[in-house]
């Protein structure tokens, strides 16, 4: 059966993360799209280790450009332009991640793109968004968190805001309502006909998180700080060490899981003071003790008789053999040319009928899709060749 999103061809003009996994995510899903990169200019994320055995492609860009055609144009040259506009006829949604006014200097902004296809859906995804003072300013998931508050009570008191190991504003934030966004103005356009720009900021997204402490700041205008609430290890919500040097995690917010904690740990006195006690250093110092005195499987096996929302902190060779990924089918394996295999993380939508599909991984420029492409268009071997003759894809 099709994909979900079978009929809707995207052009991707996005690099490094956010954009690319997002046109991953559609392309999964069933879309058809065609990221268009410059020869001059590669995607720093193509060079980031470990590669995959046998192919100059870092494996990052391998699963990023999954289910993707690849095409290389100097978008500097005005032949690319053409061939651009002669795409917007096919590929009516648009997704570029330039600064704001890039687009513009080569005609492949959202106005000029509309004079060609007036229902083009275009989506700009930045740091900042295409308004305000900082749209011309250069960023990463760091600034972004910094600029939402989010980190300013995200860690520990004494040493500061802290760190997380996968990008929250370019996935969380940034790739998702990028999808969100094209999706939503799909259905707009299927009622009324008229196509429109999406204007994605990274920032904007990561301030809409503060769902839960930004909706109680903007009713009593108090700050939240590091460890002081229920979430950010102001209470027995946490991490907590093992015998073994490993962790576990406690998230029993709720009575009936806080007191079968309380129970498993041998402390039921603990019960009547809530996962918020009024002296919650001192309690939180005696559980990190008692957690101390086994080692995480010892720990799990006790928590597996009950429900207390314990969990182990996997590393990721744990998490790619634990029961739970492979029953819900979280890993794909892509077949190579040596006769080897690559697992990539597979699509974590599950659907009834129209399941994800995964068709090809990504390529490199060297191996792209450009010729196939421009004969689609209606070019000739001979145009084709002077083109790659005459630098449009460099």
């Amino acid at each position: 059966m099709p994909g979900a999103l079978e009929g809707l061809k995207i052009l991707d003009f996005t690099t490094l993360l956010p954009g690319p996994y997002a046109t991953m995510c559609l392309a999964d899903m069933g879309a058809r799209v065609l990221r268009v990169v410059t020869g001059a200019r590669p995607d720093p994320v193509d060079f980031m280790p470990p590669f995959v055995p046998g192919m100059q492609l870092s494996a990052a860009a391998a699963q990023l450009g999954r289910n993707k055609r690849l095409m290389v144009l100097n978008l500097k040259d005005s032949r690319a332009i053409r061939i651009v506009h002669q795409l917007i006829s096919e590929y009516d949604i648009v997704i570029e991640q330039f600064r704001p006014g890039v687009m513009a200097k080569f005609n492949l902004d959202y106005e000029s793109l509309k004079s060609v296809n007036p229902a083009v859906i275009y989506c700009s995804l930045t740091g900042y968004g295409q308004t305000g003072p900082l749209r011309d300013r250069a960023g990463h998931d760091i600034n972004y968190l910094a600029r939402s508050g989010i980190a300013s009570y995200t860690g520990k008191k004494e040493s500061g805001p802290s760190l997380s190991g996968m990008q929250l504003a370019d996935v969380a934030s940034g790739s998702n309502n990028a999808v969100i966004g094209i999706l939503a103005a799909v259905i707009s356009r299927s009622k009324t006909g008229k196509g429109q720009f999406l204007d994605i900021s990274m920032t904007d997204g990561v301030i809409a998180f503060n769902a839960i402490f930004g909706a109680g700041f903007l009713v009593d205008g108090r700050d939240p700080d590091f460890q002081d609430n229920i979430l950010n290890g102001g209470s027995l919500y946490d991490y907590y060490k093992t015998k073994d040097g490993k962790y576990i995690s406690f998230g029993g917010l709720e009575p009936q899981f806080f007191a079968n904690f309380c129970n498993v740990i041998n402390r039921p006195d603990l019960i009547s003071g809530g996962v918020f006690p009024a002296e919650v250093n001192k309690v939180k110092c005696e559980v990190r003790d008692i957690l101390l005195s086994k080692t995480r499987e010892e720990w799990m096996e006790l928590f597996s008789a009950t429900d207390a929302c314990v969990e182990p902190v996997m590393t990721l060779t744990e998490v790619t053999n634990d029961s739970l990924a492979r029953e819900r089918e979280m890993f794909v394996e892509f077949p190579l040319p040596t006769g080897q295999t690559v697992r990539q993380i597979a699509n974590p939508v599950k659907f009834s009928e129209t399941k994800p599909e995964y068709k090809s991984m990504g390529v490199n420029a060297a191996a792209c899709h450009t010729n196939e492409v421009l004969s689609e268009l209606g070019y000739s071997d001979d145009e084709i060749n002077e083109f790659n003759q005459t630098g449009l894809f460099r």
